[in-house]
């Protein structure tokens, strides 16, 4: 890959969506234009972004620049984790057995439960009196 070219994948979790650019590089994250130990001060978000480079054993070689909006923080961070295990499926077919097996090319499904009426939330109902 040259400079100017890069792989994108598009990563969703819950509410939150991620456009995520593989370059090749020394492996700087980049999130919405902040080094992503700005934009993620908790360690289990940042393990979550590093964790399809350190399945595929690719840490160092990808400059990712990732835009993210919606959802909140966790969600985010998955949402960038589903991006870049997208991204490097396209860069190399041969990662796709093993970020299959980690989980990472899935995309998780669960969504907040609507409220019904009737209800207090989804499925909270209202307190019951017998008498």
């Amino acid at each position: 890959m040259s400079e100017e070219t890069y792989v994108w994948g598009t990563g969703r979790r819950k509410c939150a969506i991620a456009q995520v650019r593989l370059f090749s590089g020394k492996g700087e994250i980049v999130i919405n234009d902040k080094p992503y130990q700005e934009a993620f001060s908790r360690l289990e978000h940042r393990c979550k972004i590093e964790q399809p480079f350190l399945s595929t054993d690719t840490v160092g070689r990808f400059r990712v620049t990732a835009k993210v909006n919606g959802g909140g923080l966790s969600s985010q961070a998955e949402a960038i984790r589903h991006g870049i295990a997208r991204a490097l499926v396209k860069e190399n077919e041969l990662f796709k057995p093993i970020l299959r097996k980690e989980g990472l090319l899935t995309r998780d499904a669960r969504v907040k439960e609507r409220k019904k009426y009737g209800l207090k939330r989804a499925r909270k109902a209202p307190q019951y009196t017998k008498r």
